[in-house]
């Protein structure tokens, strides 16, 4: 049997003791729409897979947005949930950095710094979702509530179809 790929996002819900199933597929390096790509490859709706999106709130603190790759970042949604009065994406090398990972494959789990994360309410709707493992062609499915435990994060409404 295969062992798991090992990530800083795996790691660190291996060491909250939180159960979880990774998936991995070959990553097409010619596509760009990542979670659609992943729920393609592993036969499941986009619904369930969400994508890992860092922002600017007020433009002094990053936050880490995660919401379905089916729809968009709802921003003014994400500011009100954050207490802000605006939110915006953050520049992709300054979420590198930030985070440890590459575009594509920004994992809310296990980054280099902890920020503030906010889980759309959607992901309630189903018992496990699909999120970046920390890299491109590795997903985690994680129950949402354990997501939420692990990264100490909140449940909002901020995403938008």
């Amino acid at each position: 049997m295969a062992r798991a790929p090992i990530t800083p996002a795996t790691k660190a819900l291996v060491a909250a003791g939180v159960e979880h199933v990774v998936h991995s597929y070959v990553h097409d390096p010619g596509v760009s729409a990542f979670g659609a790509e992943a729920a393609a490859k592993l036969g499941i709706d986009e619904a369930r897979v969400f994508k890992t999106l860092i922002v600017q709130l007020d433009e002094k603190q990053l936050a880490v947005a995660v919401v379905p790759v089916s729809g968009s970042l709802d921003l003014r949604g994400l500011a009100q949930a954050a207490g802000c009065k605006r939110a915006s994406l953050a520049d992709t090398a300054l979420a590198e950095k930030r985070t440890g990972y590459v575009r594509g494959g920004i994992s809310p789990f296990g980054q280099r710094m902890r920020l503030p994360t906010y889980l759309d309410e959607s992901a309630f709707a189903y018992p496990t979702v699909f999120v970046s493992g920390g890299r491109r062609g590795l997903d985690i499915e994680v129950a949402p509530a354990a997501f939420l435990q692990v990264v100490d994060g909140h449940r909002a409404p901020i995403s938008k179809r």
